[in-house]
């Protein structure tokens, strides 16, 4: 397990101890969330997912549904969530968003959305729906699935189980995530042509094509976003390019989908992701909105940001409502945040 995720499950643990989230009021949970999600199948059970984290079965978004409501937020819009911040008005909110496109959205997610009569956003990367970008993450898991032994860069891995094989992808993963977009994508092609993977197949099986999409498009609960075209870390590329990315996806997008899609989301999304370059690009743009993946709950401040808003991620590591219930508390984004309520830097 990694160190994050060891920070991450104490965190949680003491919590759970402590309850000291049931201590947190209004003013630590803020007006409202946007949650992040991206793959809600059933459970898959093998033991080596080192990508489990980014997906939850229909059963716990079920749940999480349920609870949602229970705690006293309104599933609203993205549009309706943005109205309700700058003007102040309207009870507390939670935005469902999806990223990236699977089919897992349509095929376990929607049923369970239709149910709750629950509006979403889903972020799409055109480059994924047209078969022209890249999983990479998905293709090193395959990789590191498929090999006993990997070699890279002087560095010997064993991966001959389960535990040997998260260790050899956790080490692996943030080596690359140190470089550079280029690197980073070359890297993971290397190990992947090696073990075979056919990376167009991979996107092929996994995400909707525009047709899926458009099917998708048809329910009256969806709403769409900008997500670039080939899902890069935007602040690792010069600005052109990234601003090429950013607005390329959104025209790409409305012109297949024939709607408009005035939100973004960051790939990737994290501090080194995406930054207050990215964040003024967006707003130049005219985008109405763009969402990071830096954690937090959306406090009144955010109104005069709302180019760089946080989202909580609906971890499936950890599907249990009392896991939830400390997230929706917003007290462990206190901590993160060091006391910030607004994190742009």
């Amino acid at each position: 397990m990694s160190l994050k995720r060891h920070m991450v499950a104490a965190g949680f643990s003491l919590f759970r101890r402590a309850g000291l989230h049931r201590l947190a009021g209004a003013g630590v949970r803020g007006r409202g969330v946007i949650l992040t999600l991206h793959r809600v199948r059933p459970a898959d059970c093998q033991e080596f997912a080192p990508n489990a984290l980014l997906e939850i079965t229909p059963a716990f978004l079920d749940a999480a549904l349920t609870r949602l409501r229970a705690s006293g937020l309104d599933l609203v819009t993205l549009d309706e969530a943005l109205r309700r911040l700058v003007s102040g008005e309207g009870a507390n909110f939670a935005v469902l968003t999806f990223d990236d496109g699977f089919r897992d959205a349509a095929e376990h997610a929607l049923p369970v959305l239709e149910r709750h009569r629950a509006p979403f956003m889903t972020y799409i990367t055109p480059g994924l729906a047209s078969r022209t970008a890249r999983l990479w993450w998905v293709e090193l898991e395959e990789a590191v699935r498929r090999l006993d032994h990997i070699q890279l860069g002087g560095q010997n891995f064993s991966a001959r189980d389960a535990g040997e094989k998260a260790a050899a992808f956790d080490k692996i993963y943030w080596t690359f995530r140190a470089q550079g977009e280029k690197a980073l994508l070359d890297g993971v092609a290397l190990l992947r042509d090696r073990a075979g993977v056919d990376p167009v197949a991979l996107v092929e099986r996994l995400c909707l094509d525009w047709d899926g999409l458009r099917r998708l498009a048809q329910c009256d609960l969806a709403g769409f976003g900008a997500h670039s075209m080939t899902h890069p870390r935007l602040r690792q590329l010069p600005q052109d390019q990234a601003r090429a990315e950013m607005v390329c996806s959104r025209e790409v997008l409305e012109r297949e989908l024939g709607r408009a899609c005035p939100h973004f989301a960051y790939p990737v999304g994290d501090p080194t992701s995406a930054g207050p370059r990215e964040f003024a690009l967006a707003e130049e743009l005219g985008f109405a909105s763009a969402v990071t993946t830096r954690p937090g709950m959306i406090f009144p401040e955010h109104a005069a940001h709302l180019h760089a808003l946080p989202r909580v991620s609906v971890n499936g590591l950890w599907q249990d409502i009392a896991s939830l219930d400390i997230l929706l508390s917003g007290a462990p984004f206190l901590l993160w945040n060091f006391g910030r309520r607004v994190n742009v830097a």
